[in-house]
């Protein structure tokens, strides 16, 4: 890591210093509720009463354990089982966060209160959001109720990961797994090709002859060049991938036929994934905080919605961009979010930021790659910091490839146990 990196990043560190501060200063008894028990909401909620011991804070998240995107692709390759993947909130609670288990179905701005389901307010000082992406079917022709059951997309971890990765494991000799991939924006922009990497080492177990094909709305994506490289030396033959260029955008699908419609031709599968198009969830949606256009804009210094005062979005919900949406970022956010807000309750200017991204996926068990940004706030814009951007590099020894993918597990174990304890 450069001397430049190594800064960058202790200079972010320093801010969770910096909010213990304005937590001593504050001692507020305010409350925030927090919306979303994945990476970003679970992790604020645990940092808010880190930074501000005697705040209020309220997790309101319906479940009762979160499965985990990241990892999801290793259960599909048989990898690790889903309940390796999956966490409670048990910790958050005995650290004296109140867990809600109710879904938050609306938001009164002006009143600070959160409508339950079953029509319970809860009233906030300041509220966080981290509601995810909502998956938009209705984008792609021919969908019906039964797509994610004939389809499945299994880009929300859990029942969706467990029924895809029967179907891989029963489909027929030689058969054809087609995932469909969206533009960009959406979660986790490897994951689709993480996934054909980690179907591709299960079926060079128990289905060699069988074949991977990509019909992908993107001409170019993260890490292509690793990706690629892994496909040739591990999967010869196997893995094959039509751009948006050649006519790879899904246009429309037949759910009961398992076909693929793009506009020069139709791909019969054996096994379908179909990647819908997403935008930020419903709630945050119908509250106005996306103006409309699918995505959240926040204060990036704050993650402060620009549409509404005293109610801060964070993770997959908001551009921003060039942070991707990654379990990482949402991470990450979610501490500068916990520290802004400890100092706006207590009176005080939030910390400068610096924010972190890191990225691993894993092309085998043994074979890792990765890339990583910082960014900053600049003229009310994240950008990333010259010089702090890099990936894995290409045609590198195998024992780079193998120690990426330990680097990969332990980021993964690090991860969830800031998050959920």
């Amino acid at each position: 890591m450069s001397a430049t990196r190594r800064n960058v990043l202790a200079a972010g560190l320093g801010l969770l210093a910096t909010a213990r501060l304005h937590a001593a200063a504050g001692s507020t008894k305010a409350r925030v509720v927090v919306v979303g028990g994945g990476f970003g909401g679970a992790t604020c909620a645990r940092y808010l009463k880190r930074f501000a011991p005697a705040l209020a804070v309220t997790l309101v998240e319906p479940a009762e354990t979160f499965v985990t995107c990241p990892m999801s692709n290793a259960v599909l390759g048989g990898l690790m089982e889903l309940e390796q993947i999956t966490y409670g909130y048990a910790a958050l609670v005995r650290d004296g966060i109140e867990h809600v288990r109710r879904a938050a179905t609306g938001i009164d701005p002006e009143t600070r209160r959160v409508t339950l389901e079953g029509g319970e307010k809860l009233a906030y000082d300041r509220l966080v959001l981290s509601p995810g992406v909502d998956l938009v079917f209705a984008a792609v022709d021919g969908t019906t109720t039964r797509t994610t059951e004939l389809m499945p997309h299994a880009w929300k971890a859990g029942e969706q990961t467990r029924l895809l990765r029967a179907q891989l494991q029963s489909m027929r000799a030689g058969g054809v797994f087609v995932i469909g991939i969206p533009d960009n924006p959406y979660r986790c922009p490897p994951g689709p090709y993480e996934r054909a990497c980690l179907v591709a080492e299960y079926f060079r177990r128990h289905n060699p002859a069988a074949k991977i094909l990509l019909l992908d709305a993107k001409d170019t994506f993260t890490k292509q060049p690793l990706f690629e490289e892994a496909w040739r030396t591990l999967y010869p033959r196997m893995i094959e991938r039509i751009p948006r260029a050649e006519g790879g955008t899904v246009i429309a699908v037949d759910d009961t036929k398992r076909t693929f419609v793009t506009e020069f031709d139709e791909f019969q599968a054996d096994v379908a994934n179909f990647i819908p198009p997403q935008r930020a969830a419903g709630i945050a949606r119908t509250a106005g905080l996306d103006a409309g256009r699918g995505w959240c804009e926040v204060d990036p210094a704050t993650f402060e919605s620009r549409e509404a005062p005293g109610i801060h979005v964070l993770g997959d919900a908001v551009n921003a961009n060039p942070m991707p949406k990654s379990g990482f970022a949402a991470n990450n956010q979610a501490k500068v979010c916990a520290a802004a807000v400890v100092a706006l309750l207590a009176g005080e200017a939030p910390p400068e930021p610096f924010l972190v991204n890191t990225c691993y996926s894993l092309a085998a068990a043994d074979w890792g790659i990765s890339v990583t940004g910082v960014y900053r706030v600049s003229d009310d814009k994240l950008v990333a910091v010259e010089g702090s951007t890099g990936e894995t590099a290409a045609n590198a020894p195998r024992a780079t490839r193998e120690l990426e993918a330990r680097h990969t597990y332990e980021w993964y174990r690090a991860i969830v146990h800031d998050t959920f304890g």
